[in-house]
């Protein structure tokens, strides 16, 4: 009999066990040693251990009815339209002078991954760099969604307008590194960038009465991101750290250190090479004021730090910044701590970023995007005659262009890192997904309606902060906020567009909504479910193992 979502969430443990044994012993086979050890058990279980075999069965069965009909992920037609694969990710292969991959290489990439088994992919030989895991996209996760389950759209093309808006604003981005967020309204070089971008056929990034403007150009797209400072205040308030205090100031690169601006430097790292030279820093720590200090700080990051420390921050605020739904929060006996306290939602976190990772991977290794920097050496070898990429007029033609190739002599996209992007592919970010998954955490456990308390903003040489004033923050819009700070700085950084970045977050959503499925049936409290706002503006509440509209 086939599964029905009925049956599978009221059916009994054993008969849940023997509809998934079923088709083994139809085809005449012995059952494994697991299954016959299970059925054994099930006549002699405790209470205790039938309770928890059967959530743990409820939960995968809601996963494994989420994708009953689920269509396949798509990926864009470059990898079978364009010639050369001049569309996709290559980093570590062999490359011509031009830095098209060796064609036979490609392939076996590509075949190894189809099949998981890397032992004949053949790296260029002064590949001092090794690829970055590829194996992880068949990781399995054992509570949550399913890595293979996380659904995007596929990234735009390399020849397509929104493709050539999306390497237009990293062009811009990597140009105005050194420009203080709080300068914007006054910078001609932002100015500059906010003209070439509104005249993209494609639009690109959020906008106000149609136009990008110096309030919303590098933006994100959701809700409190357009809200007062461009650095949420998770990424500048200080916390109490175990015994200690963390002040969130860094030392910070120096002006105008940009790398991978000279085609052989450019080429040989993507040949595989370690960079040649590093990067040089300030004496004297600061807080995050341009878009090169938080590409520093997206550089070396631990992937759940900024989330984690956004957690202690607002478990500093106290019981008023939980969450209505935390069953401990009226309660005159008990409190939360193991359940419903800062253990659980650490912990929680820090779970929510390993499992969007396996989905970033997932991912990645499907759609095999090319990096920003490869984009920037197709627009110098088609703008130089030398080969035709079919790349669209609104990239070739840009002022961003034209000031990169006047700074410069060429048109690469100068590089935050010296290594430039990291050795996998562009779409989605690891980053952004990670970001997804750890602020749906935490919009789930906080009050994203509370207001802000005593909101700051770095002083003018960025050694202090001051208070800021202005429209009213929110824990909600400060948690989105800092999503998308640590998702747009990597585009900063000139590794990622800001596709990799939105639809990413998105990924990293749904598969924290399963890891919140999962925990709403663990608790033996009496509890409501967790409600949060998705990144779409939409309110859901997440009872019983059950995502439910609000």
């Amino acid at each position: 009999m086939p599964l029905s979502r009925r049956s599978l969430i009221k059916a009994s443990p054993a008969a849940l066990l023997g509809a998934v044994a079923a088709p083994s012993f139809a085809a005449g086979k012995k059952p494994a040693p697991l299954e016959d050890a299970i059925t054994k058990a099930l006549f002699r279980v405790e209470p205790r251990a039938e309770q928890a075999y059967i959530r743990r069965v409820k939960a995968a069965g809601s996963h494994l009815l989420d994708v009953v009909d689920q269509a396949p992920q798509v990926t864009n037609t470059d990898q079978a339209n364009l010639p050369g694969f001049v569309g996709n990710f290559s980093k570590t292969l062999q490359h011509n002078d031009l830095g098209e991959v060796d064609p036979s290489s490609y392939e076996l990439l590509v075949d190894a991954v189809e099949r998981n088994d890397y032992s004949g992919v053949q790296l260029s030989p002064m590949a001092q760099r090794k690829l970055a895991n590829p194996s992880a996209s068949q990781t399995f996760d054992v509570h949550g969604m399913d890595a293979h389950a996380t659904r995007i759209d596929a990234a735009p093309s390399l020849t397509s307008a929104h493709g050539a808006a999306e390497m237009v604003e990293v062009y811009w981005q990597a140009l105005t590194r050194d420009v203080p967020f709080a300068d914007y309204s006054q910078s001609a070089a932002i100015a500059d960038a906010i003209a070439d971008m509104n005249l993209l056929s494609h639009p690109i990034g959020p906008r106000s009465g149609g136009q990008i403007t110096p309030a919303t150009i590098f933006r994100g797209s959701t809700s409190g991101d357009l809200d007062g400072p461009y650095i949420s205040q998770l990424l500048l308030q200080p916390f109490n750290y175990g015994a200690g205090r963390i002040e969130q100031k860094y030392n910070q690169p120096v002006a105008g250190s940009d790398f991978m601006t000279d085609f052989a430097e450019y080429l040989a790292i993507q040949n595989g090479a370690a960079p040649a030279r590093g990067e040089q820093f300030e004496a004297t720590p600061r807080y995050i004021q341009t878009a090169r200090d938080l590409a520093n700080y997206v550089h070396n990051d631990v992937l759940f730090q900024a989330y984690y420390n956004g957690a202690m921050i607002m478990l500093g605020m106290g019981g008023a910044a939980l969450s209505d739904e935390n069953p401990f929060s009226s309660d005159v006996v008990e409190g939360g701590f193991v359940t419903f306290g800062g253990p659980d939602i650490l912990n929680m976190t820090a779970t929510a970023a390993r499992m969007a990772l396996t989905g970033a991977w997932f991912q990645k290794w499907r759609h095999m995007k090319l990096r920003p920097e490869a984009f920037g050496a197709r627009v110098d070898v088609q703008r130089n005659g030398l080969a035709d990429y079919g790349l669209h007029a609104d990239v070739m033609a840009s002022e961003a262009v034209a000031r990169t190739v006047s700074a410069q002599g060429n048109a690469l996209l100068g590089q935050a890192f010296p290594e430039g992007s990291p050795t996998h592919p562009a779409y989605p970010a690891g980053h952004a997904c990670v970001a997804g998954a750890c602020a749906t955490v935490l919009k789930a456990w906080f009050r994203e309606s509370m207001e802000y308390p005593n909101p700051m903003v770095p002083s003018a040489d960025g050694t202090t902060l001051v208070p800021y004033s202005g429209p009213t923050l929110t824990l909600g819009g400060e948690i989105n906020k800092l999503a998308n700070n640590i998702s747009i700085g990597r585009n900063a950084a000139g590794v990622h567009y800001r596709t990799d970045g939105e639809l990413g977050m998105l990924a990293g959503e749904q598969q924290a909504i399963g890891l919140l499925k999962d925990y709403s049936l663990s608790y033996s409290s009496q509890f409501d479910g967790f409600r949060l706002t998705r990144f779409d503006g939409t309110t859901v509440q997440i009872v019983n193992g059950k995502v439910n509209a609000v």
